[in-house]
């Protein structure tokens, strides 16, 4: 697999999902071979991001290819490959109906059948730390805990992440429309009816071994 190629891509795609505005978020990928990191470049334009501008390093941050400064987020993500051997790809938005949770230092919990079988449960709120800290990348992990596949930060943004680049993007799409009709039905005035633990774990368990083709 081309890694370079995939991220640049990836920029393009999270730029054009509207999950971030401008140069914000960040993305990066592992190559579970070698453990490799490859991370976008810091402050450019997704658009215009070229796989000559693509950062690699190893899990100590050591950077063993590219001329450009790494995105101020290479902690949080190492930190996260460091904690969780699943994961293989890493997809950091600035979304609007996730980051208004965040703001709140809310939570934002599966009410809904797909947030159950995506996100592995409650998406929860990293307490607050400044961009580009060690501080910031240790809550990241600790939201995220042994399972997550996202996780908020107050005030920031959203964490998504997959085995793969197609599941960090997935989780993203699934976390935002989440939180969005949680947003709507607060609006109202209304609560959800929460989704029993019992049934979430069910689904967990079916899409992990029963869903799709095999």
């Amino acid at each position: 697999m081309n890694y370079k190629e995939l991220i640049v891509k990836s920029g393009i795609k999270m730029l054009n999902s509207g999950m971030t505005v401008e140069t914000w978020g960040n993305i990066s990928a592992r190559d579970p071979r070698n453990d490799r990191v490859y991370l976008t470049p810091s402050g450019m334009d997704y658009s215009k991001i070229n796989e000559a501008d693509v950062v690699v390093c190893d899990l100590d941050g050591n950077i063993l290819e590219g001329h450009r400064k790494p995105t101020i987020e290479k902690d949080l993500h190492l930190e996260i490959y460091k904690k969780r051997k699943d994961v293989n790809a890493i997809v950091h938005t600035h979304p609007i109906y996730s980051t208004v949770f965040s703001c709140m230092g809310e939570d934002i919990p599966p009410i809904i059948d797909e947030a159950a079988q995506v996100l592995m449960g409650t998406c929860r709120r990293a307490d607050y730390a400044l961009p580009g800290t060690m501080e910031l990348a240790e809550n990241c992990v600790k939201a995220l805990g042994d399972t997550a596949m996202s996780c908020l930060l107050q005030s920031h943004g959203a964490v998504c992440v997959g085995k793969d680049m197609d599941t960090a993007f997935k989780v993203a799409r699934v976390l935002e429309m989440t939180a969005e009709i949680y947003y709507r039905i607060r609006a109202t005035g209304g609560s959800p009816i929460p989704i029993l633990e019992e049934n979430i774990e069910y689904m967990i368990d079916f899409m992990k071994n029963k869903y799709g083709q095999r």
